[in-house]
């Protein structure tokens, strides 16, 4: 699910603040641990080869972030593309590989057990 800023709807909006709430935005029941990560990723980022041997080439962690710059396409198991941008808020749910358009800089929380599997899966691809 992508959300671009100005569709959030306001809840609240005074002097100095804007308050802005989606909600039924990804479901994080039984999910444990939740992990907040920082990613700077440079155009022509493709994750699609760091994900062979995962459970159908792909990242089975879902996520929930935030753009701060760039842009980034996903692409799910049925090869759904949906694109994100710079102050758009996401929830990738499992089941995607990335593409990095533009420099993109984002902030992600995700379930650190799943998603610290694909990070050392992709660290093993990567010789690391």
């Amino acid at each position: 699910m992508r959300v671009a800023k100005e569709q959030v709807d306001v809840k609240m909006q005074i002097p100095g603040a804007v308050i802005r709430q989606r909600k039924d935005f990804g479901d994080a029941t039984g999910l444990g641990m939740i992990s907040g990560e920082y990613f700077s990723l440079s155009a022509g980022v493709d994750t699609t080869p760091l994900f062979q041997g995962l459970d159908g080439n792909l990242c089975q962690s879902p996520h929930w972030g935030y753009v701060l710059e760039g842009q980034i396409t996903t692409t799910d198991a049925d090869g759904k593309k949906e694109t994100v941008n710079a102050s758009d808020l996401f929830y990738w749910p499992p089941g995607h590989n990335v593409k990095v358009d533009a420099d993109a800089e984002i902030i992600m929380f995700s379930p650190q057990h799943e998603h610290s599997h694909v990070i050392d899966h992709m660290i093993k691809m990567t010789g690391g």
